[in-house]
């Protein structure tokens, strides 16, 4: 059995609201940077996991999101798995 680290990024699906993003590029703007037209704020989650291969550690993180870390409903997730080596 391998360790595995996977990076989960949670978004906001494109057609739902992001007040938290236009705040930030509201505030952005305010400090002179006015050439931001867009700003979308989500989550990364680091999950460390035990498994017998990439695959089957991808498996299992996207089936957390599914059922945990993310809302299906208005929310996206990518995730990106590698295993940990020792230094």
């Amino acid at each position: 059995m391998a360790t595995f680290i996977a990076h989960v990024n949670v978004m906001l699906r494109p057609v739902i609201n992001d007040p938290q993003g236009l705040a930030v590029k509201d505030g952005l703007h305010s400090l002179g940077f006015e050439g931001v037209t867009a700003v979308r704020v989500g989550k990364r989650i680091d999950i460390t996991v035990d498994a017998e291969s990439a695959a089957a550690a991808e498996t299992q993180v996207r089936e957390m999101c599914r059922q945990l870390l993310a809302n299906p409903v208005i929310e996206d997730f990518e995730v990106g798995v590698m295993e940990v080596t020792s230094a």
